[in-house]
């Protein structure tokens, strides 16, 4: 059985609990695109531990992790990880399979997304800064560098000094000093050594997990409305998110996904630029941010919080083919006295839909609400979905009904046990 975990929001949708308990019943665990912009935080027996390009399911006792061509690889944050990893998972390594067809984001990668924000100005995107954009810009543009390149030194400094003959120029142009070839390899290999260990392709592996019918989890890395073509374009990642494409980033035919989990907080979160329909800059957005902590774990900005908008998750059901939904930080509505849902949305006084606008139109749009009963009752040591509050209930059903997916899981706090299962 394939599996496959994606955000249906912004990103932040807590993916990084609900692959964690998934995971624990998968064979294999995929991490299929992005880079180390996307940040999981897992929390379990051996304590808290952001992850960035690792798959979330590593702390399974069985499972193998892959990380497939479509990710997006800094070796320097990598190597970080598993060493951090290593410290309470002494056999990891025999748990981690790294593709060589994964591109590497390089010293100048990270300086040019950095001196590109910065000429943008007021029109900024709001990238994270690591060099997401620049490389995967490479990769299309058929100037980029693959793990498989550092097999032969001799190949990759070949490359190297090719690709800074172009960006040197650019790095100039800037005012900014320019790089040197030499430095680069040696810091690079040196990193590269540290892994090459557990470089090799695991598509046929992944191929044999399907025909043995074992289950392989996929975990989406940032969510859907991030996607480079269904997103909030231009204020979206570099790669696509949505389920589909496991097939570009790992080989998998996507007619062999059997379920689709989509993830999506009780209310609704963004970081960075971009339209926000259901945005609250007021005293309840702020309330939201408190209580939820609403801070990016890969940047530390502080998240942009409103309510639900169940216009986007419907979207994302559609592109995304939902088979359920995972709702997140349900908990953090425990306080409200009311609780609203955006229903969709009306543009110059007609109603319309989120596939029919642009970022610049959906900036525009007004919200149309539904205000909820909230519960005012705290869930977290909540165990079953039976006890919830019947207002908690109402809430959840509203938002199934709305969204036109059926909700799976629930969770009420960041702990695995914390997690309720209908």
């Amino acid at each position: 059985m394939i599996h496959v975990v994606t955000g249906a929001q912004w990103g932040d949708e807590g993916k990084g609990k609900i692959v964690d308990l998934f995971s624990q019943k998968a064979h294999v665990i995929v991490r299929f695109h992005g880079g180390n912009n996307a940040g999981h935080t897992v929390i379990n027996s051996f304590g808290s531990f952001p992850l960035h390009l690792v798959p979330c399911g590593v702390f399974t006792k069985k499972g193998i992790s892959c990380i497939t061509s479509g990710v997006v690889l800094d070796l320097d944050v990598l190597v970080a990880e598993i060493t951090m990893l290593e410290k309470v998972l002494p056999n990891l390594r025999k748990k981690l399979i790294i593709s060589p067809r994964c591109h590497v984001i390089l010293p100048y990668h990270k300086l040019l997304d950095r001196l590109y924000e910065e000429a943008k100005g007021k029109s900024k995107t709001g990238t994270t800064g690591r060099g997401i954009g620049p490389v995967y810009a490479d990769k299309v543009s058929y100037q980029g560098i693959r793990l498989n390149d550092f097999q032969d030194a001799h190949r990759l400094k070949e490359k190297l000094t090719i690709a800074l003959s172009i960006k040197n120029k650019i790095i100039q142009a800037f005012g900014e000093s320019v790089l040197d070839v030499d430095t680069i390899v040696k810091e690079q290999m040196a990193l590269y050594k540290k892994i090459h260990d557990i470089v090799r392709e695991p598509m046929s592996l992944l191929f044999d997990a399907y025909k043995k019918k074992k289950t392989i989890l996929y975990e989406g890395a940032q969510g859907m409305f991030l996607d480079n073509d269904w997103g909030t374009y231009p204020f979206v990642t570099a790669s696509s998110t949505v389920a589909g494409s496991i097939t570009a980033s790992s080989g998998i035919p996507a007619q062999y996904i059997n379920r689709v989990t989509g993830v999506t907080k009780a209310y609704t979160t963004r970081v960075g630029s971009g339209p926000f329909p259901t945005e609250l800059s007021d005293a309840v957005g702020e309330k939201l941010r408190a209580v939820g902590k609403e801070y990016g774990a890969t940047t530390g900005r502080p998240r942009r919080c409103g309510w639900f908008d169940a216009e986007l998750v419907r979207f994302a059901s559609k592109v995304n083919g939902f088979t359920d939904l995972a709702i997140t930080k349900i908990d953090v509505l425990d306080s409200f006295e009311t609780i609203k849902i955006c229903t969709g949305y009306t543009f110059k006084g007609k109603h319309v839909s989120y596939e029919e606008l642009d970022a610049y139109s959906l900036a525009e749009v007004q919200g149309v609400y539904k205000e909820m009963k909230g519960w005012k009752k705290p869930l977290g040591d909540i165990k079953k979905y039976a006890l919830l509050p019947k207002e908690a209930k109402a809430y959840l059903l509203e938002l199934e009904k709305q969204t036109g997916a059926k909700i799976k899981t629930v969770s009420v706090g960041p702990n695995r046990n914390q997690t309720l299962y209908r």
